[in-house]
């Protein structure tokens, strides 16, 4: 389905991309820190309410 340099093109590829992605969220980490400081607890709201939301489903 792939050719071999396709392959090697793709693993080169993520690698050097998850590389790149962390070095700039450890560089932007107190920016982070600073300005989304309660996002957590907006993502345990979205979670919770999509379980809701699910829970009713099954239960009716």
């Amino acid at each position: 389905m792939f050719s071999k340099g396709q392959i090697i093109f793709g693993i080169i590829f993520f690698i050097v991309f998850a590389v790149i992605i962390g070095y700039t969220y450890r560089k932007d980490l107190k920016l982070h820190k600073r300005y989304y400081k309660g996002s957590l607890w907006v993502l345990a709201a979205f979670i919770g309410f999509i379980l809701f939301i699910a829970s009713i489903k099954f239960l009716l």
